[in-house]
């Protein structure tokens, strides 16, 4: 019997091919899926992968022995897979591993309208299913076809950006890591004035030239290169299922994920002034402060997009992001798009005259470690030491939203365990560089001991 136990992550299903993952196993979750949502139709979309096609085959065969009818999207980005389960209001699966390695595949599953499904949201009752085994379907077999939602989806995204229609003449240069972008991309941009700079756009689930996980600032040195050697106005990098999307400055910079969460949360309270805006924990100071300043309501939440969306869901925000490249719209019903944030960018740049990195400034107002990641073999004792060693400074205020977040007047850093791996996730934010190095190189000497 399959490991379902190594399988079922956090917010989806993934392993190795054919070991951990295959189309008996993708048969069983498409026929458990069925069970769990009740679901008459459901609607697969897939990535580039060798093997996501058998996969999404298999999860479809699931699906219609319980008596499903399934529309087959085909090729898709996972933001696409929400636009489909949004718009056609049934259940959804995306056949994808995102940016793991060419070995991995996944299942990322979705209620109708494009309520997340993880752990505490039916995943774990999915598991328990499928490890009991489903029982047959008593009715007829549901129906399998095929349907083309590429250039409803693209034509949607543009739909929901204020000002993409009046945006300049733009060079853009794009990088898809061989992921989906290379298949979207095409699409979302026909009809704007723009002159696209494709880097690997070619469909390989390998990944011949670098990992599809733009997060990684090596894996965005092709675009930064790109960018400044054709003369780009921007560069845009997406990860392998393209819902994540990071941006280059026209001087080849890497643009932080808080600085494009202020600028895409002001304009979208200009459309609807007073609303409130979800920011995760570690995304910059600079977020909370500029979201009140243009007179909206942040709200800070814990790491992990099962908490964004779920705050979204009960607060009605327009609007959240998180530090890791992902961006959620309550009119995407509360789903993360990275090519609708990278739209919103793109209309912000071209309906004004001056490059990017000038337009950014106002939203960047510190400096930033980064995640640093330390392995420890007690996360909670050495926790509990750093915790001890500020408690005492004058001005500190702490809390345990997730992790432990320690702030003083001019800099904050949050230390927080890692849920699959032992280690220490440190983020540090300050006014200033000196402040920002003393601050991280204190807590990683109690961290990981004095030889730090």
């Amino acid at each position: 019997m399959a490991e379902y136990a190594k399988i079922f992550k956090a917010y989806d299903i993934r392993g190795i091919v054919p070991d951990e993952l295959d189309e008996s196993v993708a048969e069983a979750v498409g026929a458990g899926f069925a069970s769990l949502t009740g679901a008459r139709s459901l609607v697969i979309v897939h990535d580039m992968r060798t093997s996501s096609p058998p996969l999404a085959g298999a999860l479809a065969r699931g699906a219609a022995g319980m008596g499903a009818d399934v529309i087959m999207a085909g090729l898709g980005s996972t933001d696409m897979l929400y636009y489909a389960s949004g718009s056609l209001g049934i259940p959804g699966a995306m056949i994808t591993a995102s940016h793991n390695p060419a070995r991995y595949n996944g299942i990322k599953l979705c209620r109708e309208g494009a309520r997340p499904v993880g752990a505490d949201t039916g995943l774990a009752e999915l598991r328990a299913l499928v490890e009991q085994g489903v029982p047959a379907g008593l009715g007829a077999l549901g129906t399998i076809s095929s349907r083309d939602l590429l250039s409803g989806y693209a034509a949607h995204l543009k739909t929901l950006v204020t000002g993409l229609s009046q945006i300049r003449r733009l060079k853009v240069a794009v990088d898809a890591g061989n992921g989906m972008a290379g298949y979207t991309v095409p699409k979302v941009f026909e009809g704007l004035p723009i002159d696209l700079v494709p880097l690997y756009f070619e469909l390989d689930g390998t990944f011949p030239n670098h990992e599809a996980n733009p997060i990684d600032p090596k894996n965005l040195v092709d675009l930064q290169h790109a960018v400044v050697s054709s003369g780009a106005d921007i560069g845009l990098a997406f990860d392998g299922d393209a819902d994540r999307c990071f941006v280059v400055d026209e001087r080849g910079e890497i643009v932080s994920p808080s600085v494009l969460t202020a600028l895409i949360a002001v304009r979208e309270l200009a459309r609807e002034p007073g609303a409130t805006v979800i920011h995760n924990l570690i995304t910059s100071r600079a977020v909370p402060e500029i979201i009140t300043e243009h007179g909206g309501h942040p709200v800070r939440t814990r790491v992990g997009h099962s908490f964004i969306k779920a705050r979204m869901a009960e607060t009605g925000a327009i609007f959240g992001g998180e530090h890791s490249g992902h961006f959620y719209f309550r009119d995407f019903w509360f789903a993360d798009s990275g090519m609708l944030a990278a739209l919103h960018v793109l209309a912000a740049l071209g309906t004004q005259d001056g490059p990017l990195s000038p337009l950014l400034a106002d939203y960047s107002r510190y400096v930033a470690s980064g995640e640093i990641n330390s392995e420890v073999a007690d996360q909670a004792d050495a926790t509990q030491q750093v915790r001890a060693a500020f408690e005492g400074d004058d001005g500190v205020s702490m809390d345990e939203m997730d992790g432990l977040t320690v702030s003083g007047d001019s800099w904050w850093f949050n230390l927080r365990p890692s849920n699959t791996e032992p280690l220490l996730r440190l983020n540090v934010e300050a006014a200033d560089e000196a402040t920002l190095s003393d601050i991280r190189d204190r807590v990683l000497r109690i961290v990981r001991g004095d030889a730090a």
